[in-house]
């Protein structure tokens, strides 16, 4: 089954990779302005990257069941687009948080709404699998 999911896979791999950066942005603050461990306040910046990585996990535990469910039981290609819109917006939310935290809204935003409509998706899917229905 997995194999004909290959657009959720895709994206899947894309999370990972911001994942893998907002973490390597930590370790990389922690070393330019002196936050050692396990400290996670000190420098503003330092504190900013700290919570774009963190967020931005916590956001992922939530939004990678929704993504997959949206795509075993919808379609492939609409829940790799919501996740696609997920992760763009994710990127604008660490890109402006890390410039100033008030530049972190829009695309927090664009996050949540994807992420919504990934539930919603992955929740209708469920309840129409579960009544009979086919997609």
């Amino acid at each position: 089954m997995l194999a004909s999911l290959p657009l959720t896979a895709g994206v899947t791999l894309l999370i990972v990779a911001l994942m893998f950066g907002t973490t390597y942005a930590v370790g990389k603050g922690r070393h330019t302005y002196g936050v050692e461990a396990p400290a996670v306040t000190g420098h503003p910046v330092f504190e900013r990257l700290y919570r774009i990585q963190m967020n931005t996990l916590e956001w992922a535990v939530m939004t990678l069941p929704c993504l997959w469910i949206a795509a075993a039981y919808v379609h492939d290609g609409v829940a790799a687009a919501l996740g696609g819109v997920w992760l763009v917006g994710r990127i604008l939310y660490a890109l402006g948080y890390a410039r100033e935290a008030r530049r972190r809204a829009a695309g927090f935003l664009v996050g949540a709404l994807a992420f919504g409509a990934l539930g919603l998706l992955a929740g209708g899917g469920v309840l129409w699998s579960l009544r009979g229905g086919l997609w």
